[in-house]
């Protein structure tokens, strides 16, 4: 059996204010990522979702707890790709330099990088930008290029922030339809975060419910949708159309209106 990709284990966390005041963010919080899972994390604004990414993706250290990032199924070390809601693309690099700074980070660039990212590129209409700089693009295209960026890395695990929120909706669904693709194709697991109900159960295999202050999860809840055609396999448009759809949206609803209530009553 694989190992998990990601352990969350008795993840504990709080800031201290500067009159001394701590403010906890989490309390004993576990759960796992399988290999070529995708977890949805949602919860209520201020519920420390972000916080969550910061930890895990080693910008912050844990009060108490650890979080383990598992090997690739060879034995090597596993890796984390972090894309946010900002692109963050580097304006004096090309579109293509952007593209593959993920790995000019771990190693040298080589053709057949250029080669991968430019097939990527073009599969999102971008081949003829190439080389142009980031302000020529609009606010989805960068997105788009960000999202490149992210998957040239090669990750083990991709931590998504909210990131096609500002998207239209095609090029959501087309982006969404990319990362269910990955997990298929290169066994990568995800975790996402995000606002939007929908998103999380077309695309998810698992939702985790955040709630509380501090934090723990108050539901978690699998998703298997019914699709026709594919063999069965979901994107992101037939997933939205399955029978039990719309009865995972009013459970997972319930779940965050359930965590506002009992935060409310903190």
């Amino acid at each position: 059996m694989l190992e998990n990709r990601l352990d969350v284990n008795n993840l504990s966390h709080a800031f201290i204010k500067a009159n001394g005041e701590e403010i906890r963010i989490f309390q004993n919080l576990e759960f796992s990522v399988g290999p070529a899972e995708i977890v949805a994390i949602v919860g209520r604004s201020g519920a420390g979702k972000s916080t969550l990414f910061n930890l895990i993706s080693g910008l912050l250290s844990p009060s108490a707890g650890n979080i383990s990032l598992g090997r690739r199924d060879d034995g090597s070390p596993g890796s984390i790709a972090y894309m946010l809601q900002k692109d963050l693309l580097l304006p004096w690099r090309t579109i293509l330099e952007n593209a593959v700074l993920g790995i000019e980070l771990q190693r040298p660039v080589t053709e057949a990088d250029r080669s991968r990212a430019r097939t990527r590129l073009a599969r999102y209409g971008l081949e003829s930008v190439a080389n142009a700089y980031p302000q020529a693009l609009s606010g989805g295209m960068k997105q788009r290029v960000a999202l490149t960026r992210t998957l040239l890395a090669n990750p083990t695990v991709v931590l998504l922030d909210e990131p096609f929120s500002a998207l239209d909706y095609e090029t959501r669904l087309m982006l969404e339809n990319d990362v269910i693709s990955l997990t298929r194709s290169e066994g990568t697991s995800v975790i996402l975060v995000t606002h939007d109900i929908d998103e999380a159960i077309a695309m998810s295999h698992r939702i985790v419910v955040l709630g509380g202050r501090p934090a723990k999860i108050t539901s978690e809840q699998h998703i298997t949708l019914t699709v026709e055609g594919s063999n069965g396999e979901r994107d992101a448009i037939t997933a939205r159309g399955a029978p039990e759809f719309p009865v995972y949206h009013k459970e997972i609803w319930s779940a965050l209106r359930a965590s506002d209530v009992a935060h409310a009553g903190v």
